[in-house]
């Protein structure tokens, strides 16, 4: 596959896994707990895809590769805290490991983003989506810590979610308006 698809394919799986998973955590769409999972599941499937499509896409090693590893890596935790039988308690850990492995790694693009010779319009957008996600995961992870310590962290969650969504498709728009 063409290296300037994969990409493009890769950042739009990603953004529609990031929008499931906002789906999955908003309670007004009152999903039964399976549906939740699954939705929450499908969307981890595809954000750590996308993210693997994307850093497999960078030809040199660059920070904004190994952040999109990262962010397969932070995924790929997630889905496996939802799909392993363990405690509650631990299935929770898990999920604010992954979801901030994934704020670290849209981060570790940042360094590239700014280092450009030229910032353009769609690099000032690339940061912005970055920021998003850095922030969106943040809170995902800040919900979780929330809720393990007895505390109400689903309106934080929630607002997380979208956050990053956000991001994805800002990123996803600028990918699919490279050359």
């Amino acid at each position: 596959m063409d290296n300037n698809l994969k990409a493009l394919f890769g950042s739009w799986d990603e953004a529609i896994g990031t929008l499931l998973s906002a789906i999955a955590s908003t309670p007004s769409f009152k999903l039964n707990e399976t549906q939740q999972k699954h939705l929450d599941l499908l969307g981890n499937v595809m954000q750590a895809t996308g993210s693997a499509l994307a850093a497999d896409s960078e030809k040199k090693l660059t920070l904004n590769k190994i952040g999109n590893q990262v962010q397969a890596i932070g995924n790929s935790t997630v889905v496996s805290g939802i799909l392993i039988p363990l405690n509650e308690e631990t299935k929770s850990e898990v999920t604010i490991k992954g979801n901030l492995f994934q704020a670290v790694g849209s981060s570790m693009a940042l360094p590239d983003l700014l280092n450009a010779n030229k910032i353009s319009m769609n690099t000032l957008y690339e940061i912005y989506g970055a920021l998003l996600q850095v922030i969106g995961n943040a809170l995902q992870g800040l919900s979780g810590i929330m809720e393990l310590q007895g505390k109400q962290g689903e309106n934080i969650d929630f607002t997380g979610s979208w956050i990053q969504t956000m991001g994805a498709f800002i990123q996803a728009w600028v990918q699919s308006n490279n050359p």
